[in-house]
């Protein structure tokens, strides 16, 4: 068995608890929508194989809430189908993050130390934003990333793609599906 074979991999799902009522929520619906097939079966998979799920999401400026809280809206938004399906089990960590990053003055480095993790795998919004940031930061943290395509959903497309091409080139970022995405 190889080193990478060996590694400790946590899936990561990055602000798709969301009530999408911001302000480029309807440019992001439809790649959310496109996306969040992929990001069911990478849980499933990673859920069969016990592989540690945790969910970094945006706290929308509610500094009182928690996990159960932020759920709550988001399955009684009008969104609610694109949560449903990705909603945390009782196994799922959660993370809330104020800022792009998802390592950004949040607990995350420690958790992931804690549970061996040397490898992520990020999925969730944005590509071009909070996905990006996430890469950069894991890469400097000298975890392995890999992103699968399928499961991120962006605003703008070509800033996607720019994105995914930095997080390949700039931070050695493994480009996957879910379905092939090595957990």
């Amino acid at each position: 068995m190889t080193e990478t074979e060996s590694e400790i991999s946590a899936v990561i799902v990055i602000d798709m608890i969301s009530t999408y009522d911001h302000e480029d929520a309807e440019q992001l619906l439809p790649a959310a929508r496109k996306a969040l097939p992929a990001v069911v079966r990478l849980l499933e998979r990673a859920r069969e194989r016990d592989v540690p799920v945790i969910y970094a999401n945006d706290n929308f400026g509610q500094w009182r809430s928690h996990h159960g809280e932020i759920l709550e809206a988001a399955l009684a938004g009008p969104h609610a189908d694109l949560v449903e399906p990705i909603r945390p089990d009782d196994k799922s960590l959660f993370v809330v993050k104020a800022r792009h990053s998802i390592f950004y003055e949040t607990p995350l480095s420690y958790l992931l130390s804690q549970l061996g993790v040397g490898h992520v795998v990020l999925c969730g919004q944005l590509t071009e934003q909070c996905v990006l940031y996430s890469a950069l930061d894991a890469h400097i943290r000298h975890l392995r990333v890999t992103v699968p395509v399928d499961a991120v959903a962006h605003i703008h497309a070509d800033l996607a793609q720019a994105a995914l091409r930095m997080m390949e080139r700039n931070m050695a970022a493994e480009l996957r599906t879910a379905e092939t995405a090595r957990l």
